[in-house]
């Protein structure tokens, strides 16, 4: 049974009230240090993004592969392999239980249902955490991850490694130079479809041998076994396990705007695409609507931004105003008082009208690592963090998950207050700001 000591829904919405995203952060460094003055490690998950970050924080000379857990012990022959000195479990909590004292590090790397359980009973321990994005899969659980991160005074790092990227943080400080002037608006879009407008089927299927299923569920409502609908890729799709398209690239799309323009909570958010989510799965060809308040970076009181997926673009106006060789799959557009800004996720900017730039140099940008400035900072503590760390992660994940809300209420306007965590103008959305547990998985 999984509980954990969390915050009353009283004493959590009077600490979210108070410096909501700008809290004071004191690391407390590692509990005990290895041995050998590494950071020990162990991950949740052993396949997909996880594997990719088990690689990528193992290639750091000081991180040191303790022990990985999966619920689908097919995936432990290429970890016996490349780590063999790693310790191998099929329980999460058996993991944390037995290795509580011998690792100081995480990373959450499964599906979205199981980021908040995983994480917050990791800090709670003490450990710091690297969260693959989305955050958490509801509103209230990134709130819990901030609030707690804070609280236990942990390093804390969301995958979203674009951001640390020379592409991403090239677009941030060209808006920043002020070269396309005030912003007006924002277009962000991806070609990605992960939503499903089909019925779940009605045929269970036998569980493989050596799938704990009920552990795969996690916090999630008990539910037949069917062979490729959930586990291991398709469960993006589906309410209870993603977050869909939105979900699953918003948080990398975001982060570029959200930085370039200091955009914080939005204030309203309305679904204007013509497909909606049905009851179990996510929408495809979403068009979602954010309005922020106007920050120094942008022109007017306010700034809205609009979220495009699947085969959904933006207007052709918007589009002509660039012209790379071929439109991008994924981008933002930057629409400014002096010029465009096209930034082609994981590419190079680029600046519009050509002719006004022609000649233009890129600022030179230091090199970073994503996974590295996280082991990095767990090993050196003191005030320097993460460039994703929580009190940054939780909002941006905040303004995600409330498009993909927006998804399932179409052409409503909803009025968001971020002190209070509620949607404030809908009942039936504001029930989406958290979700309901399996019991004994509580939290």
């Amino acid at each position: 049974m999984y509980t954990t000591n969390t915050l009353s829904r009283r004493h959590f919405l009077k600490t979210a009230g108070t410096g909501l995203f700008a809290g004071p952060f004191i690391t407390r460094g590692l509990r005990a240090a290895s041995p050998n003055g590494k950071l020990r490690h162990a991950a949740f998950g052993a396949a997909g993004m996880s594997w990719r970050d088990i690689v990528s924080l193992a290639d750091h000379p000081m991180l040191e592969l303790a022990a990985v857990c999966d619920v689908d012990t097919r995936q432990f022959a290429k970890v016996k392999q490349q780590f063999p000195k790693a310790r191998l479990y099929q329980d999460w909590r058996e993991m944390l239980e037995k290795e509580g004292d011998s690792i100081d590090s995480v990373n959450v790397s499964t599906p979205d249902h199981m980021h908040a359980p995983m994480g917050l009973r990791s800090m709670e321990m003490g450990k710091h955490v690297y969260g693959q994005k989305p955050l958490a899969q509801t509103l209230h659980e990134c709130r819990k991850m901030m609030l707690k991160a804070r609280e236990q005074g942990v390093m804390t790092q969301m995958g979203i490694q674009a951001s640390s990227d020379f592409t991403e943080r090239h677009a941030v400080e060209l808006v920043h130079l002020g070269l396309i002037g005030k912003v007006k608006e924002v277009h962000t879009f991806s070609h990605k479809k992960w939503g499903d407008m089909q019925p779940v089927p009605s045929d269970a299927s036998p569980v493989p041998g050596e799938l704990d299923w009920k552990l795969w569920l996690g916090s999630a409502k008990d539910r037949p076994y069917i062979d490729g609908y959930y586990h291991p890729k398709e469960w993006r799709k589906r309410r209870d396990f993603g977050t869909g398209t939105l979900g699953d690239m918003g948080c990398h799309m975001f982060s570029g705007w959200f930085r370039a323009l200091d955009l914080a909570a939005p204030i309203a958010v309305k679904s204007i695409g013509a497909t909606p989510a049905n009851a179990v799965n996510w929408a495809t060809d979403c068009i979602v609507e954010y309005t922020f308040k106007g920050t120094a970076r942008t022109e007017g009181d306010t700034v809205k931004v609009t979220w495009y997926d699947g085969d959904a673009r933006p207007p052709a106006e918007i589009m002509a105003l660039v012209s790379p060789s071929k439109f991008p799959e994924q981008g933002s557009i930057y629409i400014g008082t002096e010029g465009v800004l096209l930034h082609q996720h994981t590419s190079t900017p680029m600046l519009y009208p050509r002719e006004k730039f022609k000649g233009f140099r890129y600022p030179k940008l230091e090199p970073r690592n994503h996974w590295f400035d996280f082991v990095d900072c767990c090993l050196k503590g003191g005030s320097a963090r993460p460039s994703a760390h929580f009190d940054y992660a939780a909002p941006l994940t905040e303004a995600v998950l409330l498009g993909c809300i927006a998804t399932v209420f179409p052409k409503e306007n909803l009025v968001w207050d971020a002190e209070a965590l509620k949607i404030a103008n809908n009942e039936a959305a504001h029930g989406m700001v958290t979700r309901e547990y399996r019991p004994g998985w509580e939290m």
